[in-house]
C-alpha cells in the first residue's frame, strides 16, 4: 500500500493524538491549532508546510522529512530532530518553545531561530554556520564540539557557550552578552 500524497490542506484544530495523521507526503499544506502530542510522526514527508500554534511535544520523528517547514507559536518541547530525515533538513522557527529538544549532529545552517524558549536544549556536534539567535532564551542549552561560525547571538541571552570546545570563529555576539562565553572561568564581570 502506497503512502498518501496530500497537497495545499488546511488542518484546523484537529487532534492528531486520537486520529493518528496518516503516514504519506504532505505539500504546501498548513497545520493551525492541532495537537500532535507524543504522536508519531515517523516516516512522514512535510514539504513547504507551515504549524501554527500547533503542540508537537515529545512527538516521534524517526526518519520524519522537514523540507523548508515554518513553525510559528508552536509548543515542541522535548524534540529530537536528530532522529529526522537529514536530506534536505530544513526548518525555521518563530515565537516557539523548544525546551528539552535535542539537534545533535544536525545540520542547520544559515537557519532563523526567532524568539525562542530553548531551555536545555541540546546542539552537541551541530552545524549552525551562518545561524542566526534572534531573541532566544539559551539557560543551559548545551553547545559541544558545535560548529558556530558567522552564527549571530546578538540579542540572545543567557546562554553558556565555551570557545575552546566550540567553532566560534566570526560568530556575533553583542557586549553584553559576552559572560557567556566566559562562565567556565567563574569570574565575576561587572556592568560598570
Amino acid at each position: 500500500m502506497g503512502q498518501e500524497y496530500i497537497e495545499e490542506k488546511t488542518f484546523d484544530k484537529i487532534d492528531f493524538i486520537q486520529n493518528r495523521l496518516s503516514i504519506g507526503e504532505y505539500e504546501s499544506c498548513t497545520f493551525i491549532s492541532c495537537d500532535f502530542s507524543s504522536s508519531d510522526l515517523s516516516v512522514a514527508v512535510f514539504m513547504d508546510c507551515e504549524f501554527e500554534n500547533c503542540n508537537l511535544s515529545m512527538a516521534k520523528l524517526n526518519n520524519t522529512a522537514f523540507r523548508e517547514v515554518r513553525f510559528r507559536n508552536c509548543k515542541m518541547l522535548g524534540l529530537h530532530f536528530e532522529n529526522c530525515n537529514e536530506i534536505g533538513l530544513s526548518v525555521s522557527f518563530d515565537n516557539c518553545n523548544l525546551n528539552h529538544s535535542s539537534f545533535y549532529k544536525t545540520k542547520l545552517k544559515k537557519r532563523i531561530f526567532r524568539n525562542l524558549k530553548l531551555y536545555e536544549a541540546d546542539f552537541t556536534e551541530c552545524d549552525l554556520s551562518g545561524s542566526v539567535f534572534e531573541n532566544c532564551d539559551l539557560m543551559r542549552a548545551t553547545f559541544d564540539n558545535s560548529i558556530l561560525e558567522r552564527t549571530d547571538f546578538r540579542t540572545s541571552f543567557n546562554y553558556s557557550i565555551d570557545p575552546e570546545k566550540n567553532r566560534i570563529r566570526k560568530a556575533r555576539f553583542s557586549l553584553i552578552g559576552i559572560a557567556g562565553l566566559l562562565n567556565k572561568y567563574d569570574i565575576d564581570i561587572d556592568n560598570q
